[in-house]
């Protein structure tokens, strides 16, 4: 695979961030996700991180170096990040359950697959054409489905979710794909701190017509202006298929072998080493240094 991308995240207004994102890949498939710890609830950036993280264990387990069915994997990933934050509650005692929003994407074999729980967005532009966009799990984007239909009353809270990570309640989870790629198609992951003040086509406008490592930074601090003091954590990763390999942000994993993992989503909660009980120690410590050995190689290689 080769592919350019280029991540930001912007504590806002905010006492601190909860938003988190990161990526992995094998040779033949790589993840890219997003996070959005909720406000409201406790520990908003542990819900995010722990999300994440299980995303990227169950990722390195399972693409050897392709997985077998992309849109189960993304499923059943995101479901047992929603029983890490569970466990991660029942074992703290705590009253209430940390909580996030997660949208994740798979790049593998010319296709991109997708999924995502609550309003966190992924955005597909080809061309200067937004090709797709996911549907956020609010009441807001509900009633103006069901709009269509039937006459609606006063508009909801854009803010309230009706599904979410670590709720009681089993997540809703939609899926998507396969999409085949086509070479510059690229693909945004943002929190509701960038396009609740960013209009869906002025996102497609300057993922369009920037390199995303001009793009991903014009699109967040835009957000950050128009929101002002008040303005919430934003966040965004872009992703170009096939991007160039000689672009700083490009990575090519053509050299890599069948059993190397690299990731930039961390593998553990700083100073909670309980919180990754059920994950193989050893097996963490072995992606630690995968990864910093595989970003080595790629680095020297588009040197």
């Amino acid at each position: 695979m080769q592919f350019a991308v280029y991540q930001v995240s912007r504590k806002g207004g905010r006492e601190k961030n909860e938003d988190r994102m990161g990526y992995c890949y094998t040779r033949d498939s790589g993840l890219f996700a997003l996070a959005d710890g909720m406000g409201g609830h406790p520990e908003g950036e542990v819900a995010s991180q722990l999300a994440l993280q299980t995303l990227a264990a169950m990722f390195q387990r399972e693409a050897k170096p392709r997985l077998p069915d992309p849109l189960r994997f993304l499923h059943d990933s995101i479901v047992a990040g929603h029983h890490q934050l569970l466990r991660y509650a029942t074992e703290r005692a705590l009253v209430d359950t940390p909580r996030t929003t997660v949208v994740a994407c798979l790049l593998q074999g010319n296709a991109a697959y997708w999924a995502h729980c609550g309003d966190s967005r992924l955005y597909l532009v080809r061309g200067d054409k937004l090709v797709a966009r996911t549907r956020d799990h609010s009441y807001t984007e509900l009633q103006e489905t069901l709009a269509q239909v039937v006459p609606m009353g006063d508009r909801m809270n854009r803010n309230v979710l009706f599904t979410c990570l670590g709720s009681p309640g089993k997540p809703v989870i939609d899926t998507a794909g396969p999409l085949r790629m086509h070479p510059k198609d690229r693909v945004l992951l943002c929190s509701d701190g960038l396009w609740s003040s960013l209009p869906d086509a002025e996102i497609a406008e300057v993922l369009a017509a920037r390199p995303i490592s001009d793009a991903v930074p014009e699109l967040v601090e835009r957000a950050l202006r128009i929101a002002g003091d008040k303005s919430d954590n934003v966040t965004a990763l872009a992703v170009e298929w096939e991007g160039a390999e000689d672009a700083d942000s490009g990575v090519s994993t053509n050299a890599l072998g069948e059993e190397v993992f690299a990731s930039t989503i961390q593998a553990s909660l700083a100073g909670d080493p309980g919180s990754t009980d059920e994950l193989d120690d050893a097996e963490i410590e072995r992606s630690i240094r995968e990864i910093n050995e595989a970003i080595q190689r790629s680095s020297g290689k588009r040197r």
